[in-house]
């Protein structure tokens, strides 16, 4: 959803322009084409309240703590099985074919090592946050 909508906003900004004008975006739009990076005083501190006081955690036992890898692989298959209607206990092959990888790495997402990303909405962002609009 937030993709099409940046789409068409640079689209639009694109299209009323003039060849030879400057292109303006307004901090409004700046400010929805740009994630939100949260001040780091704002951002949760375990075992401390909003007024910055100690409180005792809510994890009774400890609790578990689950370490997400950097990169989050998701492969890509299609299932040949349904498209040529070959029996599901056919052993002569496998019946899922790789497509390709997408892989997740902060933010940003790839297929392939290719970033999903339209090149004119990173240049929108970057001159969103070069004037401070983030």
């Amino acid at each position: 959803m937030r993709t099409a909508g940046l789409i068409a906003l640079t689209l639009s900004i694109l299209w009323s322009a003039p060849a030879s004008a400057e292109i303006a975006i307004s901090r409004k739009d700046c400010q929805r084409l740009v994630n939100h990076e949260p001040a780091p005083d704002v951002t949760y501190q375990p075992g401390v309240d909003v007024h910055g006081r100690p409180v005792a955690p809510a994890d009774l036992g400890g609790g578990q703590q689950i370490q997400l890898p950097d990169v989050i692989y998701i492969p890509i298959e299609v299932l040949i099985q349904d498209k040529y209607g070959i029996p599901a206990n056919s052993v002569l092959y496998d019946a899922t074919a790789l497509v390709g990888v997408v892989s997740v790495r902060g933010n940003q997402v790839y297929f392939e090592d290719q970033p999903l990303t339209d090149p004119e909405i990173v240049a929108l962002e970057e001159a969103c946050r070069d004037r401070g609009f983030n």
